[in-house]
């Protein structure tokens, strides 16, 4: 059984997006999410993200792009049907039942990336097993801040804190037990 983890890069000043414009992939911190996902049973993606890095990501070479090529792709949507490109499969039913399903199926981690509506609505629902943030050591000073507007609060707890000699803090929040 696997577990969901969401994982993000910001900024010290709260940036999450754009995160191509400043995220340096990189040193310790990089090779330790490459490794964690390389592991992993496939990716867990919403509509926008998935459009989003299948239109960037098929086109790239390089031991990233081979390793997010090759993975199996989750997506949840409500617009999509039939086959996807991209390794893509659409997650069957609702969500508080196709996500626990897939859990059971896989044998390792599924990550998912992104942190827009899709990201809120499993964490709401209380799907997501862990929280990471990769918290760069930089004040970007634009980009958004709050991608997610105003939905309401979702509570986590701490779980571990892994510094890298690149100056990368990786927080790990679990969802509150209360």
């Amino acid at each position: 059984m696997g577990k969901l983890i969401a994982t993000t890069q910001a900024t010290l000043d709260g940036v999450v997006d754009p995160v191509g414009e400043w995220v340096q992939p990189d040193g310790d911190h990089g090779d330790h999410s490459f490794e964690r996902q390389a592991r992993s049973s496939g990716l867990v993606l919403g509509r926008k993200t998935f459009e989003g890095l299948s239109g960037y990501w098929p086109s790239e070479t390089g031991r990233w792009a081979d390793m997010v090529n090759s993975l199996p792709k989750y997506v949840g949507s409500t617009t999509l049907s039939g086959d996807l490109p991209w390794n893509g499969t659409l997650l069957d039913g609702r969500l508080e039942e196709s996500i626990p399903r897939l859990k059971q199926e896989v044998d390792g981690d599924l990550f998912m990336h992104g942190s827009g509506e899709f990201a809120y609505a499993l964490a709401e629902k209380g799907l997501i097993d862990e929280f990471e943030v990769y918290l760069n050591p930089l004040v970007w000073g634009k980009g958004n801040v709050h991608v997610l507007g105003d939905r309401g609060t979702v509570r986590m707890q701490l779980g571990d804190v892994k510094r890298f000699d690149s100056g990368v803090v990786l927080l790990t929040y679990l969802p509150a037990t209360s």
